[in-house]
C-alpha cells in the first residue's frame, strides 16, 4: 500500500502484486537477451520505475517513449536527446498505431550484436532474440505486443492492471517477447509523480478524488498549455488568469452545460470529462514533464 497527502487527505495506492512481479522479472531475466522498457512520453519521469532499472541493469535496455502521438513533439525530442547523452538506447513510438516501431528491430539487433555474434560462432544462428517487455501499468505493453505480433495476443484495455501474468509471444523475423505485469513502486517520494500517473490513468480513478485531481490538472495546463486549454473549453486567458483550479472546474462545467440545481456547475461530471478528454488526446499534444523540470529540481 502507498499513501500520498492531498489537501489534508491521505490517498492510498494499491499497486497490486508488486512482490510477485519482481519475482517474475528476476526469473525471466536469465532467459532474455535484452529488456524493452516502455514509458509514457507525456510523463517520462513519473512513468519510470526505479525498481525496474535496478532489476534489469545486467541486460541491454531500450527505452521506448510510448504514446508519443499524444505528447508535445518538441518535448519528446528533448527527452530523446537527454537519454542519448546518458548513453541509453531510446526511441519514440505510438504502439497502438505502430508509428515509429520500424526502428525497433534494428535497434534491438544493434543492442544484442554481441549475443548474435556469439550465437553465430556456436552455430546457433536460428536462435531467436528474446526480449523482456517491462513498464508500469497502462503504459502500452499489450499494445506493443499486439502490434508486433500482428494479432491481439495480449488483452488491451485503457485501464491499469490488465496483464496478469507472464507470457511468451513469438514474432515473425526471429524474435520472442516475454511480457510481464505492470508494476508501480512501493512509495512516491515526490507527490507530483502520483498525480501525473493519475492524470494519465495509470492509477485507478476509484481510489482518487477526481475533482481534486481535475483542479490540479487545470492549474498545470493553464501554466504549460494555456492556448490548448482555452481552445478546448472556450475559456479566455483573462477570465482564468487568477482563478483557482476549482473555479476553473466550475467554469468548465457551466460552459459545457453540466448543471445541477440552481444552475450551479456539476463539478464531478466536469472533472470526469476533463480527465477523459485529456487521456484521449482531445486537448492536443501535451507533455506534463520536461527535461528542464529535472534540471530545475536538482539545482
Amino acid at each position: 500500500m502507498m499513501e500520498e497527502k492531498q489537501q489534508g487527505k491521505t490517498i492510498q495506492w494499491f499497486p497490486g502484486h508488486m512482490a510477485k512481479t519482481r519475482r517474475l522479472i528476476k526469473a525471466g531475466l536469465p532467459l532474455v537477451d535484452a529488456v524493452v522498457e516502455l514509458r509514457d512520453a507525456r510523463i517520462v519521469r513519473a512513468s519510470r520505475n526505479p525498481e525496474i532499472e535496478q532489476l534489469t541493469k545486467s541486460k541491454p535496455r531500450l527505452i521506448i517513449l510510448n504514446k508519443a502521438d499524444m505528447a508535445d513533439e518538441k518535448v519528446t525530442d528533448e527527452w530523446r536527446e537527454f537519454f542519448k547523452k546518458k548513453g541509453y538506447a531510446v526511441m519514440a513510438a505510438d504502439c497502438r498505431s505502430g508509428r515509429g516501431l520500424k526502428q525497433l528491430a534494428p535497434i534491438l539487433n544493434e543492442l544484442c550484436a554481441e549475443r548474435i555474434e556469439k550465437n553465430a560462432r556456436r552455430q546457433m544462428t536460428g536462435r531467436p532474440l528474446r526480449i523482456m517487455i517491462v513498464g508500469i501499468p497502462n503504459v502500452g505493453k499489450s499494445s506493443l505486443i499486439n502490434r508486433l505480433a500482428g494479432s491481439r495476443r495480449a488483452k488491451v484495455e485503457d485501464r491499469p492492471g490488465v496483464t496478469r501474468g507472464q507470457q511468451w509471444i513469438k514474432l515473425e523475423g526471429g524474435m520472442e517477447l516475454l511480457d510481464t505485469p505492470g508494476v508501480l513502486w512501493p512509495k512516491f517520494e515526490d507527490q507530483r509523480v502520483g498525480r501525473h500517473l493519475a492524470y494519465t490513468g495509470a492509477i485507478r480513478d476509484q481510489i482518487m478524488d477526481v475533482e481534486d485531481l481535475a483542479c490540479s490538472l487545470l492549474e498545470l495546463l493553464r501554466e504549460r498549455y494555456p492556448n490548448e486549454l482555452c481552445a478546448r473549453y472556450k475559456f479566455t486567458p483573462e477570465e482564468i488568469a487568477d482563478m483557482s483550479g476549482y473555479d476553473m472546474l466550475c467554469l468548465l462545467a457551466i460552459k459545457r452545460g453540466m448543471l445541477v440545481s440552481r444552475g450551479e456547475g456539476d463539478t464531478l461530471r466536469a472533472a470526469n470529462t476533463l480527465l477523459d478528454e485529456f487521456r484521449g488526446g482531445k486537448l492536443g499534444r501535451i507533455s506534463l514533464e520536461t527535461v528542464e523540470d529535472i534540471r530545475r529540481d536538482y539545482r
